[in-house]
C-alpha cells in the first residue's frame, strides 16, 4: 500500500488534528489535486461583497469558522461545466458547520442562465452567488476560470488551484477531510 493510501485510510479511520499537518496534506495530492498549490504563509482573502439571488450582499466573512472551498466560475466556461457537479457532490458530502463549497459566478452571468446551468449539470447543493462586477475576483487575483481557493477558518487563503479538477476524487476528499480535521473540525 503506498503512502497516499495509508494517509487516506488513516483519515477515514478518524485521524486527529495532530496527524494532519501540511506536509501530510501535501502527500495526499494525486491526479488533478497535484495542481493545488498550498501557500507558504496564509494571506487574507478578499473582502469585496457579492450577491445572492435575493440581491443580498454576501462576503467571505459570512463563512468565518468554516474551511471554505471558494470557486470562481461562469456559465460560458466549459471546464466549469465539467467541474461543477463534483463541487456539488463535495458540498453534499462535507458541507455543514465545518466546511462549505462557495461557488461565485463572476462576470456577466444572468441569474436565469445560472439556474439553467445548475439544472443542466445536476447541481442541487450549492447556492447561487454572483460577482457581476468581478470585485471579489479582481481583489483575489483571478485571471481565468475556473479558479478554486481554499480558505482556513479565519478567512485566509491557504491554497489555490487554477483550472478544473476532480473534486470527487479520493485525493480531493482526503485533502478536505484533513483540512477540516487540522483546522479544528470534528
Amino acid at each position: 500500500m503506498n503512502i497516499r493510501k495509508l494517509l487516506y485510510a488513516a483519515l477515514l479511520l478518524g485521524a486527529n488534528a495532530a496527524f494532519a499537518d501540511m506536509a501530510e496534506i501535501e502527500a495526499l495530492k494525486d491526479g488533478d489535486m497535484k495542481k493545488l498549490m498550498f501557500s507558504s504563509e496564509p494571506s487574507p482573502a478578499g473582502q469585496a461583497t457579492f450577491t445572492d439571488t435575493e440581491g443580498n450582499e454576501v462576503s467571505l466573512a459570512d463563512y468565518r469558522g468554516k474551511v471554505v472551498l471558494l470557486n470562481f466560475w461562469a456559465t460560458w466556461c466549459a471546464p466549469c461545466r465539467h467541474e461543477m457537479p463534483m463541487l456539488d457532490a463535495l458540498q453534499a458530502e462535507y458541507g455543514g458547520d465545518d466546511f462549505a463549497v462557495v461557488t461565485v459566478a463572476t462576470g456577466r452571468n444572468k441569474e436565469m442562465a445560472i439556474k439553467k446551468f445548475f439544472e443542466e449539470v445536476g447541481v442541487e447543493n450549492l447556492p447561487i452567488l454572483m460577482d457581476p462586477k468581478q470585485g471579489l475576483a479582481r481583489e483575489m487575483g483571478v485571471m481565468g476560470l475556473p479558479v478554486t481557493v481554499l480558505l482556513d477558518r479565519e478567512g485566509n487563503e491557504i491554497a489555490r488551484l487554477m483550472g478544473d479538477a476532480d473534486w470527487s476524487s479520493e485525493s480531493a476528499m482526503a485533502i478536505v477531510s484533513a483540512l477540516i480535521a487540522e483546522d479544528g473540525g470534528a
